[in-house]
């Protein structure tokens, strides 16, 4: 099993396998790669844009998502690459980056399937602190999408406390409930599912208990998601309370959500808006998971857009981004 059996992604395959201009041009387009010195060895990432202030950090969704937000088990939207190269355009620099233990960050010895919540947050830190000393700024935005939107949350509340050299938030399909319950009702969605949830929920109500589950017996499209070398990053992410982590956080957050969406819902965006009430809410109408447009309720359509990279941003992505980032641009906006 590798890392391909985590959360949001994965959980929609199993569903599915169960169911029958503000800088020049050349400024804007230059990318070069970084490292950090991440905890557990170097880290790897993309910088593009000016190279000054905002700089956002693109922190990937679950399992073995890569700097671009594609994946090995299909996914090939490339929704990060296409937003870093629509912010830079506005003269906003981001990385992206290859998580812990996959792609340009794997390390001898790292096991990507091993690393928990508070690892995530370690990374992240490195980087921040790399990214300020590489371009100069006082601090670092944190972009995070699906589930590197908890990954944000977690780092900017670390210790119980705004960190200072994080500027805010900027949340994508970001689940505002523990990854258990998301995992929870996106099985209980898929009507096909109904012969494995009893022993699915069992599962789940043990680890969000912090306590480890047998899988030998289990159905076979469960026994991957709950392998034992994911158990316990599984433990940590479902003890994880996102709305409540956000509630008194100080600093400014963007929360951007697609009503497409069928793996995170706005009913998520609603309760982050609820934890922080100064919480910028942003509801884009015909927006997916990846960021691309969705125009009716065919989830075969929807789910068709993962594989697709001649795709472009649904409208209002970036501009959003760059309205919250760059308000005194958001006239040069398209609207």
């Amino acid at each position: 099993m590798d890392a391909a059996g985590r959360m949001a992604f994965a959980l929609l395959a199993i569903g599915l396998a169960l169911a029958p201009a503000a800088r020049p041009t050349d400024v804007a387009a230059a990318e070069r790669s970084v490292e950090a010195d991440g905890p557990s060895g170097k880290l790897a990432g993309t910088l593009r844009g000016p190279g000054t202030a905002p700089v956002v950090l693109v922190i990937p969704g679950s399992g073995p998502t890569d700097r671009d937000g594609n994946s090995p088990g299909g996914i090939l939207a490339a929704p990060y690459r296409m937003l870093a190269q629509a912010l830079a355009a506005q003269g906003v620099t981001t990385l992206r980056i290859d998580k812990r233990g996959m792609f340009g960050s794997a390390a001898p010895g790292v096991d990507p399937n091993a690393v928990t919540l508070d690892d995530n947050v370690a990374d992240m830190r490195a980087w921040v602190a790399a990214l300020r000393k590489q371009t100069g700024a006082s601090c670092i935005w944190l972009l995070g999408h699906s589930e590197g939107g908890l990954v944000a949350i977690a780092t900017a509340t670390a210790g119980g406390k705004t960190a200072g050299d994080v500027c805010g938030l900027l949340l994508l399909a970001t689940p505002g409930r523990p990854m258990g319950e998301v995992l929870r009702a996106q099985l209980r969605a898929n009507p096909a599912n109904a012969p494995i949830l009893p022993q699915a929920e069992q599962a789940i109500d043990a680890l969000t208990a912090g306590k480890r589950v047998e899988t030998s017996g289990m159905h076979p499209a469960l026994a991957p998601l709950f392998a034992q070398q994911v158990q316990g990053f599984l433990v940590s992410m479902f003890a994880f309370d996102p709305a409540h982590a956000l509630a008194g956080y100080r600093k400014p957050v963007l929360v951007l959500q697609g009503k497409r969406d069928i793996q995170v819902s706005e009913a998520d965006a609603q309760l982050l808006k609820q934890a922080d009430a100064q919480a910028t809410l942003i509801l884009l109408p015909d927006m997916n998971h990846v960021l691309k447009t969705v125009t009716s309720d065919d989830v075969g359509a929807n789910v068709a857009t993962y594989a697709d990279s001649s795709l472009p941003l649904a409208p209002g992505v970036a501009d959003g981004i760059g309205r919250f980032l760059l308000p005194e641009h958001a006239p040069a906006l398209s609207p």
